[in-house]
């Protein structure tokens, strides 16, 4: 079938905008002898979030259909065979909501961002043995039936009302959509999908609510089970991440979300489980009925992707650190990798998204998941006017760079599209970045003039804590224009990958200069960066200085370290990415752990043995007297502890503890090279590669270290004594002394 037929079937009830409504509509059809049904082909779709049911099954396990895209250009449809649930006469039942395509979104807490009025279209073809074809699709005249919803919206929640009696009742009647002709139709990459149930931990009860606790920080949502309710009752649920000190929830944070599930009994017994709206929480409070064992039942949600990384210790502190990384993940790709998942925000963030996606593609196949994010980023860049990448996508606006750069966050644009070449060897999608990173490139070298750096506006090294916001943003420039010699020499490797040579010498000048300028305005002749700031030092190291300055390079790891000592971990965050890596790069192993295993804020065990579940947004988020960071941000406070960009010390455990790193695309070779800590205790991990499972354990037996290495593929074994191995795919032994 044509996909683009689904583009003429479009309908929508065309009446005044009511934000959180949601509608019903109802299809019905026979079929008079189903043996002689052959294949069946649903085709979905729509402006807005639908759900659908054939005879009360739910069609799919997909959630929040069609997905999250940039609607004015990029719309996603769903296929289904559907035989196995057709009877002799059949009811197709759609769920019609707003969505982030016209519910309220965004930090602006608007409506109608990308449209008015959401909308679907569906094409069911259903094909005989005997080689004809039923066809029976949306169309104008259909009604539009009143549902159970009083609300629905992805920040307020859903508010459910099974006692109205005139749900079913006819609302209106549907009118032809005219779909843009500048959309384009893509089957979904990736789905949002309901995932493991999250077991309750404890359940506390006060006088008029009950508290429970599910003793994981995740993105999720809670299912009812009806028929533990009485008719007419009405049970009210809200959602926070921590308690207060009197042990009532804690919602400050989520700022104008209500992030609350109401649900009203009438004579139905089911599982009610939400459709429009997920939170982001721990504890939840459950008011209007007395709590009763079986009544809730809590599941996580995210973007189905495969594991493919385990990591396991025996310091207790570390292990669980590394699991909030991965809760981390867990909670914030939801369509987009989000920022958060509680508040009114939930938005796709290109910084937040690159410092995360080295170790977000080790815990997981993310692939899909880029690839889908970054075609809307492609489209929305042409958009943009000027080759902008906006600080967060889908972008329901796309604008040319206005008075904050972002610089930082546009070079997702670059630094993800080298990750996903490196983990899994996917050169089409390195290379078809191509004209992304040139555009992106060009608007930074456009920006900088023959000044040679972009000195803007901008947010620097975000939420270092001892800096503060203020100082951050005026003195970003460092960290601002690393990243634009950082996206000067991906561009670059990509250039000589294709051959593009009198492209490559354009640029490799401009590179030079940019480098040049860079040295002579923020590097000190004796290596001391400007203002002796650590997320400098690190950017520096990481996206500045390389094998061709290595005098210079060797007194800036001097000043560096001595700062690290001086102040411990001092980073924001994209400084915190890098910090733990280099600091063994430049040989100092010891100091790289002492980091990791400090319990002072700013640190990660500061927030673990503060009963975090998964990292913060700020190092602070508690801080030291118990009491939650309120700092505001604008006008509304900004402390979320589901936030995962402080969790990119995951790669740190992937590719320092645990040794694994490619040495060429796709691990096609590989290096392994454990570096070891008695302080972290036995190490277990793995990865599973597009070459294969690398798999890599170690402990201690007295003064020796049993180290047992499983690789697919040529690899270089450098053991902790400096022992270094050249092996093909196989199982290894090794005992040294350590």
């Amino acid at each position: 079938m044509d996909i683009n037929e689904l583009k003429k079937y479009f309908v929508y009830l065309n009446k005044e905008y009511i934000e959180g409504e949601v509608y019903k509509i109802k299809y019905h059809f026979d079929i008079d002898d189903l043996k002689k049904v052959k294949t069946t082909s649903i085709y979905m779709t729509g402006f807005g979030v639908y759900d659908a049911y054939l005879n009360g099954e739910k069609i799919g396990d997909q959630l929040f259909k069609p997905g999250f895209t940039y609607y004015k250009r990029r719309l996603l449809y769903q296929e289904y065979d559907i035989k196995p649930m057709l009877k002799a006469k059949n009811e197709l039942v759609f769920y019609v909501a707003q969505g982030w395509y016209c519910g309220r979104f965004f930090c602006e807490n608007t409506v109608q961002n990308f449209g008015n009025l959401p909308s679907i279209s569906f094409i069911l073809n259903i094909e005989y043995v005997d080689g004809t074809m039923k066809i029976h699709h949306s169309k104008k005249g259909m009604k539009a039936l009143i549902s159970e919803y009083k609300y629905a919206g992805e920040y307020d929640g859903e508010f459910i009302d099974y006692s109205n009696e005139n749900i079913d009742q006819e609302l209106g009647e549907l009118s032809s959509f005219d779909f843009p002709d500048n959309v384009s139709l893509e089957k979904t990459l990736v789905e949002v999908k309901l995932q493991e149930e999250i077991k309750i931990a404890n359940v506390y009860a006060h006088d008029d609510y009950t508290i429970i606790d599910f003793g994981q920080n995740f993105a999720g949502i809670i299912s009812i089970n009806s028929a533990l309710l009485n008719e007419g009752e009405e049970i009210v649920i809200r959602h926070g991440e921590i308690l207060n000190n009197d042990g009532s929830l804690y919602t400050t944070n989520l700022r104008k979300a209500k992030a609350t599930l109401s649900y009203k009994k009438g004579k139905l017994n089911h599982i009610y489980t939400p459709r429009f709206t997920y939170m982001g929480f721990r504890y939840i409070e459950v008011r209007g009925v007395k709590y009763v064992d079986g009544l809730l039942k809590a599941h996580a949600i995210y973007t189905a992707m495969n594991r493919t990384g385990y990591f396991t210790c025996s310091n207790p502190l570390i292990d669980r650190l590394y699991q909030n990384q991965v809760w981390g993940q867990k909670s914030n790709y939801v369509e987009v990798p989000t920022d958060c998942p509680q508040r009114d925000e939930r938005l796709g963030y290109t910084g937040d998204g690159h410092v995360f996606a080295l170790t977000g593609s080790y815990n997981f196949d993310t692939s899909k998941f880029w690839y889908n994010f970054f075609k809307d980023l492609a489209i929305q860049q042409l958009d943009n006017g000027d080759g902008n990448v906006s600080p967060f996508l889908p972008h329901p606006n796309p604008k040319p760079v206005g008075f904050m750069s972002m610089q930082g966050w546009g070079s997702a644009v670059s630094i993800i599209p080298e990750i996903i070449y490196e983990q899994y060897g996917d050169l089409d999608f390195f290379q078809n970045q191509l004209p992304q990173i040139k555009k992106y490139v060009d608007l930074e070298i456009k920006k900088a003039g023959n000044k040679y750096l972009w000195n803007a506006v901008s947010l620097g090294d975000w939420l270092s804590l001892r800096k503060g916001i203020a100082w951050q943003a005026m003195n970003n420039h460092p960290v601002s224009n690393a990243f634009f010699i950082n996206d000067l020499r991906i561009l670059l490797k990509l250039l000589k990958i294709l051959n593009k040579s009198d492209e490559y010498n354009y640029y490799k000048d401009i590179y030079n200069k940019v480098k040049s300028k860079y040295i002579k305005s923020f590097i000190s002749k004796n290596g001391k960066v400007k203002k002796d700031y650590q997320g400098t030092y690190v950017l520096v190291l990481k996206h500045v200085l390389d094998e061709n300055d290595k005098e210079l390079r060797a007194l800036v790891i001097n000043k560096f370290v001595e700062n690290v000592k001086k102040h411990g971990l001092d980073t924001g965050f994209f400084g915190t990415e890098h910090l733990l890596p280099l600091l063994v790069d430049v040989g100092e192993e010891k100091l790289a752990f002492d980091v990791l295993l400090s319990e002072k804020c700013p640190g990660w065990l500061y927030q673990v043995k503060a009963g975090a579940t998964t990292t913060w947004e700020r190092w602070d988020a508690l801080k030291e007297d118990g009491t939650v960071n309120e700092e505001k941000s604008g006008n509304d406070n900004m402390v979320s502890f589901n936030h995962y960009s402080f969790g990119s010390v995951g790669e740190f455990y992937y590719q320092y503890i645990l040794g694994i790193k490619p040495l060429e695309p796709g691990y096609k070779k590989i290096q392994i090279k454990p570096i070891v800590d008695k302080r972290i205790g036995n190490v277990s991990g793995s990865y599973l590669s597009k070459s294969g499972l690398i798999s890599i354990n170690y402990y201690y037996d007295n003064n020796q270290l049993i180290i047992n290495i499983e690789t697919p593929s040529p690899t270089t074994i450098i053991l902790p004594n400096g022992d270094s191995y050249e092996v093909g795919a196989g199982k290894y032994k090794y005992q040294i002394n350590i």
